[in-house]
């Protein structure tokens, strides 16, 4: 049976690095260049629409540079990412963050060949490369210190990295734990536990045993008890508090006081009154 070819995609700012990578990837029969890219707007472009499983990708390039190319990938391109640096210090902090492997400028066969079996032990094993991706994610800050994550989630066969901001909740079902967002739900890979560990710090706070809640997609509260609440989403699902898990504000609308969660009071949560008990 004949070994399906890896469709990579060079992306360095170099034309000089890009022809030598190729030149190297070209002793390597199974490895297909489908395309080069010489900036991150470039990359982002031939990733939509090549879908290549590798991407050779350097960390230093004018305007959007590595990291933002995998901020920002597309919805549903979940390539290998292998980073190509001339400094040591990036490349060792991208690997221990989640990278593939990395290579140093000069690239050497002997390690481009180590990288490569890496990168076929993860071709056509979507939820490990999500995996990797979304960790590479976390090893980059934007300006001003805030990082940006991403969480992994599956539906059907397929798996996505979704942006935290998107994610409304994240609702444990025994062994099961579902990521909702406005449009849909999705299976989480990780224990609700670890990722409470992940996300401590962000906007995500634990209400109940069972369920993580983003404060900026809280849109109303109603009292069930003197310690327990509804919490009413941004998609109109409600999702009850644990006792103790909600600290009141004396924070007053029209009269009437709201609840907030531990931090700053979410917004918009001014007349709590009851609704449904829709669980999430």
């Amino acid at each position: 049976m004949e070994t399906p070819s890896i469709r990579t995609l060079i992306v360095d700012d170099e034309p000089i690095a890009r022809q030598i990578l190729r030149d190297e990837l070209s002793g390597f029969g199974d490895i297909e260049v489908v395309g080069e890219a010489e900036n991150g707007g470039q990359a982002l472009e031939k990733i939509r629409r090549l879908a290549p499983d590798l991407v050779l990708l350097d960390l230093q390039m004018p305007g959007l540079g590595g990291f933002d190319v995998i901020h920002r990938l597309p919805q549903g391109s979940l390539p290998v990412v292998i980073i190509v640096t001339a400094y040591d210090q990036h490349a060792i902090r991208a690997f221990e963050a989640g990278a593939l492997d990395y290579l140093l400028k000069p690239v050497s066969q002997e390690r481009l060949e180590k990288a490569l079996n890496r990168a076929r032990k993860l071709h056509g094993r979507p939820r490990e490369v999500a995996e990797s991706l979304g960790r590479l994610n976390e090893a980059a800050e934007r300006p001003g210190g805030a990082r940006i994550r991403k969480v992994v989630g599956r539906a059907g066969e397929e798996y996505f990295l979704l942006n935290i901001e998107d994610i409304l909740a994240f609702q444990a079902e025994r062994e099961l734990v579902w990521i909702v967002t406005a449009k849909q739900r999705y299976l989480a890979t990780q224990a609700l536990s670890h990722i409470d560990g992940r996300l401590r710090g962000t906007v995500f706070q634990r209400i109940h045993r069972n369920a993580l809640v983003n404060v900026n997609h809280v849109r109303k509260m109603a009292p069930l008890s003197s310690q327990r609440w509804m919490l009413t989403l941004s998609n109109g699902r409600n999702s009850p508090s644990a006792s103790g898990r909600l600290t009141m504000y004396g924070k007053c609308c029209n009269g009437e006081c709201a609840a907030g969660l531990s931090g700053a009071p979410p917004t918009g949560l001014c007349n709590p009154t009851r609704n449904d008990k829709t669980m999430i």
